[in-house]
């Protein structure tokens, strides 16, 4: 196949997952309704005009709720296609069609980051419109950039999960990487309120790094360069094993 064809493959590809995911249920909960509705409850609990590190809680708060769904979107949706997909030959399959390999991963990847991109659009315009948080426009793109770019990390965990052929106990994994990554990471209450030894726990983890650069940034805080250096080990870490584990069960 010539480049042209095979970027009109991988196109069409990523339109295909980009329809079968919206037209699941599951994703649609986990990382768009979820995220919205938490964002309501809390700060209509706690009070738009509380400070965090003297940020409005009502824009710190949406940080944290746009990183959720971002990170819901990799979890809950991304790494269980991958594994279903493999349980059930897919990739083996692709294989005896003209598809180059890297087509359906370039598919999988383009098609995650613009749902990524998409849930961040929505999750600033919800908090814009309804809930009057006020940036500049650069606070919004800095913010928004961050947690897109920071995403991928994310990819890589889903990559790695996905890379387990059992779909019933990715499902499991997934969601308690996702519920448990959240709370430590300090994106449902700041990690300010955590014990000592709680809070060094958050800070090694990839929710908190990717929730870190979005609030630095509403803060006029300079970019962490600690934060994005574990964040990128992650990524690297995530996909070496995933890469390990998809090698191995092919061999077998």
């Amino acid at each position: 196949m010539s480049q042209s064809t095979n970027m009109k493959a991988t196109l069409a590809q990523c339109k295909a997952e980009l329809l079968r995911t919206v037209r699941n249920r599951r994703f649609v909960i986990f990382s768009f309704i979820m995220p919205v509705v938490f964002y309501f409850i809390f700060t209509n609990t706690v009070g738009d005009n509380v400070q965090v590190g003297n940020v409005d809680w009502k824009s710190y708060y949406l940080m944290s709720m746009t990183v959720y769904g971002v990170v819901g979107a990799s979890l809950t949706s991304y790494a269980q296609r991958l594994s279903r997909e493999r349980s059930q030959g897919w990739l083996s399959l692709l294989k005896i069609t003209p598809l180059p390999s890297w087509s359906y991963v370039l598919s999988k990847v383009l098609s995650q980051a613009v749902i990524n991109l998409a849930i961040i659009i929505v999750m600033f315009l919800v908090g814009g419109i309804f809930k009057d948080v006020n940036l500049s426009i650069s606070t919004w793109i800095a913010c928004g950039l961050f947690i897109f770019i920071g995403g991928f990390s994310f990819m890589g965990l889903g990559t790695l999960i996905g890379s387990i052929k059992n779909a019933d106990f990715v499902q499991v994994l997934s969601m308690i990487c996702y519920m448990g990554l959240s709370i430590l990471g300090g994106l449902w209450f700041p990690t300010d309120t955590m014990s000592s030894t709680m809070k060094t726990i958050a800070h090694l983890t990839p929710t908190y790094r990717l929730g870190q650069g979005a609030w630095d940034a509403v803060a006029g805080v300079s970019i962490n360069w600690t934060g994005v250096g574990i964040l990128a080990a992650y990524v690297v870490v995530f996909l070496a094993i995933s890469s390990y584990i998809m090698k191995k069960q092919e061999a077998v």
